[in-house]
């Protein structure tokens, strides 16, 4: 009897970890126990190790480029007045009220296809309450150990973010898209910041090159 009962033991330990990860399309996702069920990727967007910076987007764009601002902007014409595509007020262009990205203008979408997706504002508001956050380098890179209640844990490298030509704060500072529009203002898009002992969301410029954490 105590044989069957250390059998059944293990095997359930094994069902449980082996639904801890799991394979999208070629690419590795997290469970982290959220109570939304959502699963995170192991990288970013352009990486192939998670601790790898990746490539950075513009909100709404699917492909790095060099050039960051509004000149370059997909969805503008030269400005942020000139908006073309998710826009909620007349003063900054063309009205459409989209609030969330389409598919078809998804970095994680279209690049690792699937049932991958950038992170709606609400589900990184999920992640940065449900779990706990802490400030550590993986094979020399600084960046966020993020672990569930489940124990299950992904990391978030500080790749720094892109404007213009230039790359600031890598090492130091992160922040990540979301796939949100910010309504109030909306020439900028929801994301989460942080560095050593901070984390926190912000909105800002859309055209600003950033990373992408995907999920399911």
């Amino acid at each position: 009897m105590k044989h069957l009962k250390l059998f059944a033991t293990l095997c359930c330990a094994v069902l449980l970890f082996a639904g801890a990860k799991g394979n999208e399309n070629g690419h590795e996702w997290v469970d982290l126990g959220l109570p939304s069920g959502t699963k995170w990727a192991a990288c970013n967007v352009g990486a192939t190790s998670p601790e790898e910076y990746g490539n950075y987007y513009a909100w709404g764009e699917t492909e790095p480029k060099t050039i960051y601002d509004w000149s370059t902007y997909k969805w503008c014409n030269g400005s942020n007045t000139t908006l073309t595509k998710y826009n909620t007020d007349s003063d900054y262009g063309t009205v459409d009220d989209k609030t969330v990205l389409d598919p078809e203008d998804d970095a994680a979408a279209v690049n690792w296809g699937g049932e991958w997706r950038m992170p709606t504002d609400a589900e990184w508001t999920e992640l940065r309450t449900n779990c706990t956050w802490t400030w550590t380098t993986l094979n020399g890179i600084n960046g966020y150990e993020v672990k569930g209640t489940n124990d299950n844990s992904i990391f978030l490298p500080a790749a720094g973010y892109r404007v213009g030509d230039d790359l600031y704060y890598a090492g130091y500072y992160g922040r990540y898209w979301s796939s949100s529009l910010s309504t109030g203002s909306p020439y900028n898009a929801w994301y989460v910041y942080f560095y050593s002992g901070y984390v926190s969301r912000s909105n800002y410029y859309r055209c600003y090159g950033q990373s992408v954490r995907p999920v399911l």
